[in-house]
This record gives structure tokens, C-alpha cells and sequence, in this order.
């Protein structure tokens, strides 16, 4: 999987474009100004928009091309972010630290994805926000991008089962158009939800 990763972002287009994702745009503001976590953020398009808009910026994703692009766009936007390249369950990042963690298409193999969002979860403190993308179970009959791996996609009832200390300010299911760069393209079905840690 690393070696897939690392190959996509190698590619010289952005795999998901330069643009923030819609949903990170349109909700930005109301999560707190601070310390926020990117989760599995590849190419750095939503760290380097968080950045611009005067957090203190933190991600980290597996693949080593990701961060090398993610840096270069931070660079070109006059910004910094704190990017590291590391596994989800051997971050070292101090539990109760962080403002917010966002989650924009985390999509974990399915043998390690609740420990992996346990583990996420111990890094925000008490009343920190969630904001969370992914693809619905539904995308499997789409065609704009995803997992094929049916057991990495989400239903609703798998997010409240993974975020257990979440109370959700709303968790929906939603079909939406995607336009990000070339590998998320045309109508698809994500699973949405803002929230804070109990």
C-alpha cells in the first residue's frame, strides 16, 4: 500500500489537486484556532489551505512523495506545516495536544482502522473537533474514486461504532459532485460528520 501511495504522488499533476476539499472549505472557520491535525494527507492541498488561514498546521501520511509535495506547495503558498512521514499507529505526537483533527478521504485498511481512530482520538484534547470526510459503502457503485475494498468504506453506523468519545454535532450520508484533480471525479456518496471528543 506505502508503495502505491508513493507512486501516485510521485506522478508530477497533483493527485487530488491544489484546491482544499469542499467540505474542509465550507467548515473551516468554525473549528478552533490552534493546533490541527491532518490525518493521512498526502499531497498537502487541505494542510496548506488550514495554514493560510492562521492555524498551526500538523499532518502526516505514510508516503514520502506526499511530503515532499505537500512541502513544495506550503512553500509556494508562503506557509509551513509540520509534515511527517509515519505510520498512523506510531505517531508521536503527544496525547490531549491538538485543537482539531481533520479527516479527508483516511481511508485504513480495515484490520487496523478502529484502533487506528482510537489512537487519533488520544491526540485531541477533551472538546477538541472532528472533521471528517469519507467514502460511503455506497461509493462501490461509483466510479469518481475510493477504495475498492469494500470493507474500507464507511456507513454511519461504523463511524459512531470507531468514534465512540465523539458526540456528533451531525453525521450524514450525502451524494456530491467531485472535482479533485484527476482521481476524484464525477458524482460520489461520503459519509460526513463534525463533532467534538467527550
Amino acid at each position: 500500500m506505502k508503495q502505491f501511495w508513493n507512486e501516485r504522488y510521485a506522478e508530477h499533476e497533483f493527485a487530488y489537486g491544489k484546491e482544499p476539499n469542499q467540505f474542509l472549505k465550507a467548515h473551516l472557520h468554525i473549528l478552533p484556532k490552534g493546533k490541527i491535525l491532518f490525518v493521512a494527507e498526502g499531497e498537502g492541498r487541505n494542510a496548506v489551505f488550514a495554514a493560510k488561514n492562521g492555524f498551526q498546521v500538523y499532518a502526516f501520511d505514510y508516503s514520502d512523495s506526499g511530503r515532499k509535495k505537500a512541502k513544495e506547495l506550503a512553500s509556494e503558498n508562503n506557509v509551513v506545516i509540520d509534515y511527517e512521514v509515519s505510520d498512523v499507529l506510531q505517531l508521536s505526537y503527544e496525547k490531549n495536544s491538538f485543537d482539531a483533527v481533520v479527516f479527508i478521504f483516511a481511508h485504513f485498511p480495515s484490520d487496523i482502522r478502529k484502533k487506528a481512530h482510537e489512537k487519533l482520538l488520544t491526540l485531541l484534547k477533551i472538546n477538541g473537533k472532528i472533521l471528517f470526510e469519507a467514502f460511503s459503502k455506497e461509493q462501490i457503485n461509483y466510479t469518481s474514486g475510493g477504495p475498492k475494498d469494500f470493507s474500507m468504506l464507511f456507513s454511519e453506523d461504523e463511524v459512531k461504532n470507531e468514534f465512540t468519545r465523539v458526540n456528533f454535532d451531525f453525521l450524514k450520508t450525502e451524494i456530491v459532485d467531485l472535482n479533485e484533480g484527476p482521481y476524484h471525479q464525477g458524482k460520489g456518496v461520503v459519509v460526513r460528520f463534525i463533532g467534538a471528543k467527550k
